[in-house]
């Protein structure tokens, strides 16, 4: 079974809100298999248009990761988030085992 991914580019407008998102979505992230492959750093725009933020996160199944999203626990992280970033979010399926 593939695995799946998060795949975020994301704007803060409040670097300690979004601190405190980032402690609540631990949980859910533990809870459903979650490991973290890219949280931030150094980017650099090479075609298109990007968000100063990047993460990507893997997930053991495509189901995992949308079940991860669809949590109470996740949802009520994300409504922290909310009110202080602009982004962006899929979930896609992994090529291959």
């Amino acid at each position: 079974m593939p695995k799946a991914y998060w795949v975020a580019h994301v704007d803060v407008r409040d670097a300690e809100t979004y601190e405190r998102y980032k402690a609540a979505n631990a949980a859910p992230f533990a809870e459903f298999g979650a490991r973290f492959l890219v949280r931030g750093g150094d980017q650099q725009l090479r075609e298109g248009q990007a968000r100063k933020r990047t993460v990507v996160i893997e997930f053991p199944s495509l189901a995992a990761a949308q079940a991860c999203y669809d949590s109470p626990a996740y949802q009520a992280a994300k409504a922290l988030r909310d009110p202080v970033s602009d982004g962006d979010l899929v979930i896609v399926e992994g090529y291959g085992d």
